[in-house]
């Protein structure tokens, strides 16, 4: 089984709000730039609670943050302190003596001691290289170096590509779940490569969330693109996931976010977790996605699938039965033509 690991995701969260801090255009990623294109190296550490444990002061600057003012003290040796709120240079010339016990990846000294000072302080510490030309952001135990804006954007445009096939394949498979719900053959293994394939969609539409962090102002094009492809994606998970899982959907919601793309490529994988099944069986649709593509109302909607139990019953049900339910004739003709004409349409291949 897999473990939920509620941690690891906030850790994740956390890491993704800080990357937004430096962000192109932001004043803080324009003064690092400078300082790199300036052939200077620098360490920028963000203040925490417990950071003065780890650091001699040194210059008390104290002063309104300033791109310019920024870039001057990064001339002097020494790490420079900055508020939490980034609105204030708070020391220059500081020097920083994190646990040397701490594992590091990194080989210079300057960036051992970044690297440290993050996992030691809990905060976030931007070493740039004047030597290997690249800035290094430190966020507890994370590490991940900031790249020009044209390089992520490439990086963030071939994803999207990548997306866009990925999003035309589950359209394909979507439309096929449809007719066999309505004809009462679905299978595990159709549940399990519909969720394979809306899973990795999300997956790779994160990582271009993550690119447009990056990028900043400078990711507008691709990010109306990116809420183009995914735009009914969640209502979809959640609708199938509803349809399949009825209580236990949120959990399993949660058992998807944690698999890898290694663990989805395989979908008796997904059968084996989702399903504690090893051998495909016949499985069948409660019907919230299909009717909610009707002009039912939310409560008429559950009436029919609290009293015919599956879609394929609800598209069966015969006047009689319906007259029942609803003892009303105009709304059962309504009712009738209406899951007529959109079983018509799941039969012809249309999208719905």
């Amino acid at each position: 089984m897999i473990e939920i690991n509620s941690k690891k995701i906030q850790d994740e969260k956390d890491f993704v709000s800080a990357l937004k801090l430096f962000s192109p255009g932001t004043s803080i990623r324009l003064a690092i730039d400078d300082i790199l294109r300036a052939g200077m190296g620098a360490l920028i550490v963000i203040e925490s609670e417990n950071l003065f444990e780890t650091v001699e002061k040194g210059f008390k600057i104290n002063s309104k943050f300033n791109s310019q003012k920024l870039v001057e003290l990064a001339k002097m040796d020494g790490a420079i302190i900055i508020s939490k709120d980034l609105k204030k240079i708070l020391y220059a010339n500081a020097y920083l003596f994190p646990n040397t016990k701490i594992p590091t990846r990194e080989t210079g000294t300057r960036h051992k001691v970044g690297e440290r000072t993050a996992v030691q302080a809990n905060t976030i510490v931007i070493a740039v290289s004047e030597r290997k030309n690249k800035i290094t952001l430190y966020h507890k135990n994370a590490r991940h170096e900031l790249e020009q804006s044209s390089e992520i954007l490439r990086k963030a445009t071939e994803t999207l590509q990548i997306l866009e096939k990925q999003v035309e394949i589950f359209d394909d498979a979507l439309t096929h779940l449809n007719i066999l719900e309505i004809n009462n053959l679905v299978t595990i293994s159709d549940i399990c490569n519909i969720l394979q394939k809306i899973t990795i969609i999300k997956k790779v539409s994160e990582i271009v969330k993550r690119y447009l962090i990056e990028l900043g102002r400078e990711g507008i094009i691709v990010s109306m693109r990116l809420k183009e492809l995914t735009k009914n994606l969640n209502k979809n998970r959640e609708m199938i996931l509803k349809d399949y899982f009825k209580s236990k959907s949120n959990k399993i919601d949660i058992l998807l976010e944690e698999m890898n793309f290694d663990f989805l490529l395989e979908t008796s994988n997904l059968s084996r977790i989702l399903f504690d099944e090893l051998h495909d069986r016949p499985i069948s649709s409660i019907g919230t996605r299909i009717l909610s593509k009707t002009n039912l109302l939310e409560k008429d909607i559950e009436i029919l699938m609290a009293n015919y139990e599956t879609l394929d019953k609800i598209f069966r049900a015969s006047k009689e039965s319906l007259n029942k339910l609803f003892k009303n004739e105009n709304f059962i003709e309504s009712l009738r033509e209406d899951l007529e004409n959109l079983k018509d349409k799941i039969l012809a291949g249309k999208k719905i």
